[in-house]
C-alpha cells in the first residue's frame, strides 16, 4: 500500500465497470492540479429482499458462488423486514435481476448503479474529497472546490452532405481552427491539414495536448459530436476523446445531456442548458440567442444562404471560413459567460448529485437526496410501479372577474408547494409511518386518506435546508446557485406524482395540491373580509382590486398590511394544530392598470390571460400573460398592435381611431415587414399528418429549391398569400391582407372593443366617426 494523499475536485464523469471481484467504480475529477482518475475496486452489486422470501432466494441461488445475504433492521414500505443481498459476480447479478422480474420475488433498489449508490450514501453531490492510495479511494466525503473546470467551445463546419471542412476551438487564452486544404496563409490560429482523416487526427492531438475538462457548444452532442463520430467511423478511426483513450458512449433516448458520455469529460450543450436555467427565446438558433443576449451574432439566418457561403468560402476563401467557424465558438463561449451557465451547471450538480452534464433528471435528483436519509431511518425504497396512476389535481385556478381595473395588487406565496411540504410534514416515508400509527395525535391528516407522521419524516428537513441555502445564496448574490436550488425545490412536488418515480403516490401529490387549493380559498376569504375584492387567483398568486382611488403609496401600504395579516393568520392557524408554518405570502406587484378579458365568444372571465400596466419613470410598462404578445406563433404585427393598443387604452386615450389606422396601414402594405410568421419544425416533413401552414410553407420551399433545406429543427419564416402559405423570399408575393386583418388584428382588438361596446366590424372599412 502506497502513501495516502487527499484528492479533491469536481466530478466530471462516473462509471461502473464489471470485474471478476465485483463492480469497479471509476470517477474522474477536475482538481486544481489537473484531472485525476480514482477508482473504488471490488464493490458488490446490492439489492434488498424480503426476509419472508429468503428461503426461496437461497433455494434458487443454490450452489452458485459470488453472493451473500446479510441481515438488516430495515423494512419496506409495507413494513415487511428486509435483508441485503450482495453479489460480486456481474453475470450472476444480471441473472438475479432477471429472475426477480419473472418470479415475482421482491428485489428492491436493484436499479441503482453502484457508482451512484457509493456517492449518495456518503452525501456526495457534484464534488468529492477522497483519501487515496495507489489511485484507489480509501474514503470519500463531500467537497466544495473553489476552482472552475477547464472548458473549450467546439464547433465544426461541413458541407451539406456532411463532409468535414474545419473544426474550431475557443478556450481561455487559446483559439484554433483546423482546416482541410493546402497551406494558403491566414491568421495565426488557422492550421491546415491534408484531408478529412488528418483533420480528425489533428483534433484528437489537440485534445491530448490541451485536455479540457468540459466541452461546450451549440447542438454539440446531436450535431458536432455525432458527425465527428460518423466521419471517424467512415475513415476507420477511433474517436478517442475519453481521457482513458475510450470513444464516446452513445445512449439513444437517454434524455438531454446523457446521449453521449465521454470518460473524464463533461459535455454541455448551450441550448439544453439555457432551457434548464429557464431562459426563453423565440428561436434557439445561435444567431438569434447571441443577438438577444450579446447584441451580436451572424448577419444571415437563412439556412440555404449560410450553406452556400460556407461551401463557397471552403473552395475560395478558407480564412473567411475559419473566421466564421471561430466566431461560432466565441459566441457560444460568451453566451456561457454572460448567463453563467457553467456556474449554474456546477451548482445544480452540487444540489442534485446528478452528473455534471445531465440537464433532466428531477426524479433521479430526488432519489439521490432522499434515499440515504430513508436508509438511515430504517426503510428501503419501493420499486417503480408500472400500473396506471390515478391523476392528481392540478394547481388552484380561480374563476376570474373580467374587466378593466385600476390598482390591482398581486400577492404571491413564496415557493408554495415546498412550503406546504414543510408545513404539513408531507413525506413518502412519513405517510407509511403515519398510516401505521395508531395514535391520531401523532399524525397530520392529508388528503385522499393520507396521514403523515409528526416525527418520522425526512423531506420537510431537506426542503428547509435548501430554503436556507437559497437565502444564503441570495445574500451572497450567487444567482446560479439560487436558481439551481429553486428549480430543485419546485421539482419535488412533481416527482411525488410522477409515473417515473419509485415514491409516487397520488395521495402524496394530492396532499400538496389540494392543500394549496384550500390555502388559496382561505386566503381569499381573509382578504375579502378586509373589504377588498379578489378578482383572480392562480396556483400561488392572488389578484386583489383595492379600488380606483388609492395612490401608489397607499397601495403599497395596503399590500404590506395584507401580507402581514395573512402570514400571521396562517402562523396562528397552524400553531393550533401543533405545526410550524413555512407559508409566506409576499407583495409582488402593484398594477396601476389591469385588464382581465373574457373567454372569446363568452361573458365568462378567462384564466391565465391578463394585461397589467405599471407606471414608472420610463412611462407605462406592460406585462402580458397568455396574450398574443408573448406567443411565438403570432406575427410581429399582432404583437406591435397589442402593445400600442393597451398603451393608449390604459392611458385613457381613445382607441377606435388607432384600430382603424392599423387596419388601413395593413391593407395598404405599409406593415409588410411585420406580417412574417416564424415556426420551428419539430419533426421531418414526412412525419406531419396535418397540413399546418408552416409545414405547407416548408414543403413549398424545398420544392422550389429542389433541395431538402427545411427539415426537423429548421425554423421556417413564411407569409400568407392569396393561394395559402409561402416561404419568405420565395414564390408568391401576393399577400392576403384580409387574413392578417381577420386573424391577427381582430382577435387582439376584440377584448378591448367589447368593453367599449363596439364591434370590430364597425371599424373595419372606411367608416368615419368622432372617436
Amino acid at each position: 500500500m502506497g502513501s495516502e494523499t487527499i484528492e479533491s475536485g469536481w466530478l466530471l464523469s462516473r462509471e461502473t465497470r464489471p470485474t471478476a471481484t465485483g463492480a469497479e467504480l471509476v470517477y474522474w475529477l477536475s482538481t486544481v492540479d489537473g484531472p485525476r482518475c480514482l477508482v473504488v475496486p471490488g464493490q458488490p452489486y446490492t439489492g434488498l429482499i424480503r426476509q419472508s422470501d429468503t428461503d426461496a432466494w437461497r433455494q434458487w441461488l443454490g450452489q452458485r458462488t459470488g453472493w451473500r445475504l446479510s441481515a438488516t433492521e430495515a423494512r419496506d414500505f409495507e413494513l415487511a423486514p428486509v435483508d441485503a443481498l450482495y453479489v460480486s459476480d456481474p453475470a450472476l447479478w444480471r441473472a438475479i435481476r432477471q429472475y426477480a422480474e419473472t418470479s415475482g420475488l421482491r428485489l428492491y433498489e436493484a436499479d441503482i448503479r453502484p457508482c451512484d449508490r457509493y456517492l449518495m450514501e456518503r452525501f456526495i453531490c457534484g464534488a468529492m474529497a477522497a483519501r487515496v492510495a495507489n489511485n484507489a479511494i480509501v474514503a470519500a466525503r463531500p467537497a466544495t472546490p473553489s476552482h472552475q473546470p477547464s472548458m473549450v467551445s467546439l464547433d465544426i463546419e461541413c458541407s451539406r452532405h456532411g463532409e468535414l471542412y474545419s473544426i474550431g476551438f475557443y478556450a481561455e487564452g487559446h483559439q484554433c481552427v483546423l482546416m482541410v486544404g493546402p497551406e494558403q496563409g491566414g491568421p495565426d490560429y488557422l492550421h491546415y491539414v491534408e484531408d478529412e482523416a488528418a483533420l480528425l487526427r489533428a483534433m484528437l492531438d489537440w485534445f491530448e495536448q490541451h485536455d479540457p475538462d468540459i466541452i461546450i457548444g451549440w447542438s454539440v452532442i446531436g450535431f458536432d459530436l455525432a458527425l465527428l463520430q460518423k466521419r471517424a467511423q467512415h475513415h476507420g478511426l477511433r474517436l478517442s476523446l475519453g481521457r482513458d483513450g475510450s470513444e464516446p458512449r452513445w445512449r439513444e433516448q437517454a434524455g438531454p445531456g446523457r446521449e453521449c458520455g465521454i470518460a473524464g469529460r463533461a459535455v454541455l450543450d448551450g441550448i439544453d442548458w439555457l432551457k434548464a436555467a429557464f431562459y426563453h427565446f423565440e428561436s434557439y438558433a445561435l444567431d438569434a440567442v447571441a443577438q438577444s443576449l450579446l447584441g451580436e451574432g451572424k448577419a444571415c439566418d437563412d439556412v440555404r444562404g449560410r450553406l452556400n457561403e460556407i461551401e463557397h468560402n471552403f473552395r475560395h476563401n478558407k480564412p473567411a471560413l475559419a473566421h466564421y467557424n471561430l466566431k461560432d465558438c466565441e459566441l457560444v463561449w460568451r453566451i456561457f459567460e454572460h448567463t453563467q451557465l457553467l456556474d449554474f451547471a456546477l451548482a445544480r450538480s452540487q444540489m442534485t448529485g446528478l452528473e455534471l452534464d445531465r440537464t433532466g433528471g428531477s426524479v433521479a435528483a430526488f432519489t439521490h437526496r432522499y434515499l440515504p436519509l430513508l436508509h438511515r431511518a430504517g426503510f428501503v425504497a419501493p420499486n417503480l410501479d408500472s400500473h396506471d396512476i390515478p391523476p392528481s389535481p392540478g394547481g388552484y385556478v380561480m374563476d376570474s372577474i373580467p374587466g378593466k381595473y385600476r390598482n390591482v395588487l398581486v400577492l404571491d406565496f413564496k415557493s408554495l408547494y415546498p412550503s406546504i411540504i414543510r408545513s404539513f410534514l408531507i413525506d413518502p416515508m412519513g405517510m407509511v409511518a403515519g398510516l401505521a400509527e395508531p395514535d391520531p395525535a401523532l399524525t397530520v391528516e392529508g388528503y385522499r386518506g393520507a396521514r403523515f407522521h409528526r416525527t418520522q419524516h425526512r423531506l420537510p428537513a431537506i426542503i428547509a435546508e435548501l430554503a436556507q441555502q437559497r437565502e444564503q445564496a441570495k445574500l451572497a448574490r450567487n444567482g446560479p446557485l439560487s436558481q439551481a436550488i429553486k428549480i430543485l425545490m419546485n421539482s419535488f412536488y412533481g416527482v411525488l406524482g410522477a409515473a417515473g418515480c419509485r415514491f409516487h403516490d397520488p395521495r402524496l401529490a394530492s396532499s400538496i395540491t389540494l392543500r394549496g387549493h384550500d390555502i388559496m380559498k382561505t386566503t381569499r376569504r381573509w382578504i375579502e373580509a378586509e373589504g377588498y375584492q379578489v378578482i383572480y387567483g392562480d396556483t400561488d398568486s392572488t389578484f386583489v382590486h383595492i379600488g380606483d382611488e388609492p395612490d401608489t403609496d397607499t397601495a403599497q401600504r395596503i399590500g404590506r398590511e395584507l401580507v402581514t395579516l395573512v402570514n400571521q393568520r396562517w402562523q396562528q392557524k397552524l400553531a393550533e394544530q401543533g405545526l410550524d408554518s413555512a407559508l409566506e405570502l409576499e407583495f409582488e406587484t402593484h398594477y396601476h392598470h389591469f385588464f382581465m378579458p373574457t373567454i372569446r365568444g363568452s361573458s365568462e372571465g378567462s384564466k391565465k390571460r391578463y394585461v397589467g400596466g405599471v407606471e414608472g419613470p420610463e412611462g407605462l410598462v406592460l406585462t402580458f400573460k397568455g396574450m398574443e404578445t408573448v406567443r411565438s406563433d403570432w406575427t410581429p404585427l399582432a404583437r406591435a398592435f397589442q402593445q400600442e393598443l393597451y398603451q393608449q387604452w390604459f392611458s385613457g386615450k381613445p382607441v377606435t381611431g388607432l384600430v382603424r389606422r392599423w387596419i388601413r396601414e395593413t391593407r395598404a402594405g405599409e406593415r409588410d415587414s411585420e406580417l412574417v410568421y416564424s415556426k420551428r419544425l419539430r419533426r421531418d416533413l414526412e412525419g406531419y399528418q396535418a397540413n399546418a401552414p408552416h409545414v405547407q410553407a416548408a414543403r413549398l420551399a424545398n420544392q422550389l429549391q429542389n433541395d431538402v433545406v427545411y427539415r426537423k429543427g429548421s425554423r421556417i419564416r413564411y407569409l400568407i398569400g392569396q393561394s395559402g402559405p409561402y416561404p419568405l423570399g420565395l414564390g408568391e408575393t401576393n399577400i392576403n391582407y384580409e387574413h392578417y386583418v381577420e386573424k391577427q388584428l381582430q382577435p387582439v382588438a376584440e377584448p378591448v372593443l367589447s368593453v367599449l361596446g363596439r364591434a370590430f366590424s364597425e371599424l373595419d372599412g372606411d367608416q368615419l366617426g368622432l372617436f
